[in-house]
């Protein structure tokens, strides 16, 4: 039996490939394709939904498909902590329904988080600079935010980072108290870099998306897992069985 996949901003450029993937797979099936502006209600009658529109309309598109019983996966961008809470609290009053937001599906950006948050312990200075192409809309990058977001929980018994001068435009703007660099560049795809300072040494760890193609397996991987989807899942990490990697409680105390 196939699963039939409602795509919200089926016209952009992710929105497309989720439906080429769809369309060339034997579990899924198409059922509609929505514009960023379109008409919700077209969702209803497929199985589950997938997000691909814009940061302004996806918390209407998510609430719309929670309330109506329907499991959604969103790779749009915006969904920062702040967002995330509502999002839970209306999942409580759904208990039948699933959520999945995938800040990036990209496996080794997903893996690049990780050793960040294991390096985040260990290190006081750290920043990040993202790069993507001059059309997206929003900085930072839900990657970024995420991988700030989760850095700062790793290292929640170490304390704040070390960023000075933060009142000043050009250090970037802070996300969960570690400055976020943000190059929207022509030619550009996506690429992360997080940088840690330490006595006498640095670290960086990089992750260069070069194609869409990066994108396909960490989808497919999300797709499968969306109809037995239950309450509010957030990145493609335990979905790829990472989150015992880097969490707040992994053993070993940071060094000085």
């Amino acid at each position: 039996m196939t699963v039939r996949v409602a795509v919200v901003g089926a016209a952009g450029r992710m929105g497309s490939l989720v439906c080429r993937l769809v369309e060339q797979s034997d579990d899924f099936e198409l059922a509609a394709t929505i514009g960023s502006s379109g008409e919700l209600s077209e969702m209803v009658g497929a199985d589950v939904v997938v997000d691909f529109s814009v940061p302004a309309v996806s918390p209407e598109v998510v609430a719309f498909a929670v309330e109506h019983g329907l499991n959604i996966l969103v790779g749009t961008s915006g969904w920062s902590a702040n967002r995330l809470a509502p999002l839970a609290s209306l999942l409580e009053s759904h208990p039948g329904t699933g959520v999945i937001v995938v800040p990036n599906f990209s496996l080794g950006s997903v893996i690049a988080t990780r050793l960040a948050m294991v390096a985040a312990r260990y290190f006081d200075s750290i920043e990040i600079i993202e790069t993507h192409g001059r059309s997206k809309l929003d900085s930072p990058s839900g990657t970024a935010v995420r991988t700030a977001e989760l850095m700062a929980d790793s290292r929640r018994d170490r304390g704040l980072v070390d960023a000075p001068h933060t009142d000043q435009r050009a250090r970037g703007q802070l996300v969960a108290g570690i400055p976020v660099h943000s190059l929207r560049l022509q030619g550009a795809v996506a690429h992360q870099d997080v940088h840690f300072g330490g006595v006498g040494e640095s670290l960086t760890i990089a992750h260069d998306t070069v194609s869409a193609s990066a994108y396909e397996s960490g989808i497919l991987l999300a797709l499968r897992a969306l109809p037995a989807a239950r309450g509010l899942t957030v990145g493609l990490d335990s979905l790829l069985g990472l989150d015992a990697v880097g969490g707040p409680d992994s053993p070993g105390e940071p060094a000085g």
